[in-house]
């Protein structure tokens, strides 16, 4: 796997499982919508930590900076 996920679009993922997260155990989530964010949340927060993301790769995104753009 090559990287393909920039430091921006890493910590979003992660904010967005977190905050996610806490809406799931504090209860304000619940049912099917808790289950779906949840998946969701789990993705994000994999795909965060591993700076990869698999629906980048069809069509050809990346926003990971390259050492020639800085």
């Amino acid at each position: 796997m090559k990287k393909n996920m920039g430091s921006a679009d890493r910590m979003i993922r992660i904010i967005i499982a977190v905050i996610i997260g806490i809406l799931y155990f504090t209860g304000y989530i619940s049912g099917t919508l808790a289950i779906v964010l949840a998946v969701i949340g789990g993705i994000f927060l994999l795909t965060g930590f591993v700076n990869f993301c698999p629906l980048y790769v069809p069509f050809g995104i990346t926003t990971l900076k390259s050492k020639k753009d800085k």
